[in-house]
């Protein structure tokens, strides 16, 4: 790269040719952060804002749902609930798209223009939801929009890891990837701010087509994409045949879809419950419907989300000191034995008010590690690609966990908290997987 075009507070890395310079490690002296450079911290701020509004983009249509979807469809309660889980479905499929897409192209164009094309399809297509008045128009905008919060994660997660030196890759990836909390908290507010005025907080979602213009101003491609996409392995940049027929890296790519899948299927079917465990705890106790409601939102979307945050950021400086491989076998470990304790213990809301942080903490905490972990497992050539096809094939994959759970949790000879406790058993497939896959602690980024 040209030295007009380098920016000085880019980090230097390996150049095809030139001798290897290792950063410090991280178990090195000092704090992780000591000579984190001004530009290295904007593009964290970049990154974590973009996934900040993924996340409100896709939570804003679980808390507007219900009055979005009475008034398209007049009224129709059974219509409603019907066309909500397909929503689900649909946007399920779009992120899955949406991330192998713009992974791929993310590789081949580089980390900015398709930064760029991901917030602004899900920023344009979330406002145009405004004027949406027919049940179909809303199902492609939905479609859409999960194809622009499928692709932005993989990007940004790529950048981050490219762009951090080894001593702070955990803790950065880390932070970024536990600011999805404050999506949803964004989403919370903004759905009890608008009421059943569902468009308005739609609306809202044109804001993040703000984040383009510091985008552009701001984010320099990285030098290991510029060496690489400038070498003779950069003609297979974004390669997905040589993601899935290289055997170097398949295996990799498929354990990883893998373990992403049990996170994200345990999500849905555990992690979620809580909200409904908490309200089945207060009716048992006699409370009635409206207020076990008010009491179990707070408990989950607050109090649960607390924890789970706090999980999300441990995750970056534990896998830092111990290992990516021991924090996240040690919790799925501690996930699998919390499970049966908020199910069967809280015999009171006080006692369940508790519990639920180390619920949230656990079973959401390792999440970080995904946007830690899946870009130190490929080359910078397939890099996006590698990560969004582990992610977002996690993703695909987790949708017959939904499926079953909800069967699970229907049969009425089955208690919702022994379903609950069942689901969790998942947690075990992800101890097995993560004892197959390499620990890239201490390790440079793969080039090749």
């Amino acid at each position: 790269m040209d030295d007009e075009k380098r920016n000085p507070e880019e980090p230097s890395v390996d150049r095809p040719g030139e001798p290897v310079v290792l950063d410090p490690g991280e178990n090195s002296s000092g704090r992780w952060y000591d000579g984190v450079t001004r530009y290295q911290w904007l593009i964290l701020i970049i990154a974590c804002a973009g996934w900040v509004f993924d996340v409100y983009e896709g939570q804003i249509f679980n808390i507007t749902r219900s009055d979005m979807l009475l008034e398209v469809l007049d009224g129709d309660e059974a219509a409603a609930k019907a066309w909500g889980d397909n929503f689900l479905a649909i946007f399920l499929a779009g992120g899955t798209i949406g991330g192998l897409l713009f992974g791929s192209l993310a590789d081949r164009w580089g980390r900015r223009p398709i930064m760029i094309a991901t917030i602004l399809m899900y920023s344009v297509f979330s406002g145009l939801t405004y004027f949406a008045n027919d049940i179909y128009v809303i199902g492609v905008l939905r479609f859409l929009v999960a194809l622009g919060i499928g692709g932005e994660w993989a990007v940004a997660a790529s950048l981050v890891a490219e762009v951090f030196p080894k001593k702070a890759r955990a803790q950065a990836a880390g932070i970024f990837h536990a600011s999805s909390i404050l999506g949803t908290w964004l989403a919370a507010l903004s759905g009890i701010l608008v009421g059943s005025h569902w468009r308005y907080a739609y609306l809202l979602g044109v804001l993040p087509a703000l984040l383009i213009v510091w985008v552009r101003a701001s984010v320099k491609e990285p030098e290991r994409w510029q060496a690489i996409r400038n070498s003779e392995v950069g003609q297979k940049s974004g390669s997905f045949r040589d993601l899935l027929l290289n055997p170097k890296w398949n295996g990799l790519a498929f354990r990883g879809m893998l373990l992403a899948a049990v996170g994200l299927g345990t999500f849905w079917s555990v992690t979620v419950a809580g909200q409904d465990l908490v309200r089945a705890l207060l009716l048992s106790l006699g409370s009635d419907p409206e207020a076990a409601g008010a009491k179990s939102k707070f408990a989950y979307g607050i109090v649960q989300a607390a924890g789970g945050g706090a999980g999300l950021l441990a995750f970056g400086p534990l896998c830092a000191r111990f290992g990516r491989k021991p924090t996240f076998i040690a919790y799925h470990i501690l996930a699998l034995l919390i499970v049966p304790v908020v199910c069967f213990l809280p015999q009171t809301y006080t006692q369940m008010l508790f519990i639920l942080p180390v619920f949230g903490f656990l079973t959401l905490g390792m999440h970080s590690g995904y946007a830690i972990y899946f870009p130190e497992l490929f080359p910078t050539h397939i890099r996006a690609t590698g990560a969004s096809f582990c992610f977002n094939g996690g993703r695909l994959l987790a949708v017959p966990v939904l499926f079953f759970s909800g069967w699970l949790k229907g049969r009425e000879d089955i208690s919702l908290q022994h379903a609950v406790w069942w689901l969790s058993s998942l947690f075990l497939v992800g101890i097995v997987v993560m004892l197959t896959l390499p620990e890239t602690k201490q390790r440079d980024l793969v080039e090749n």
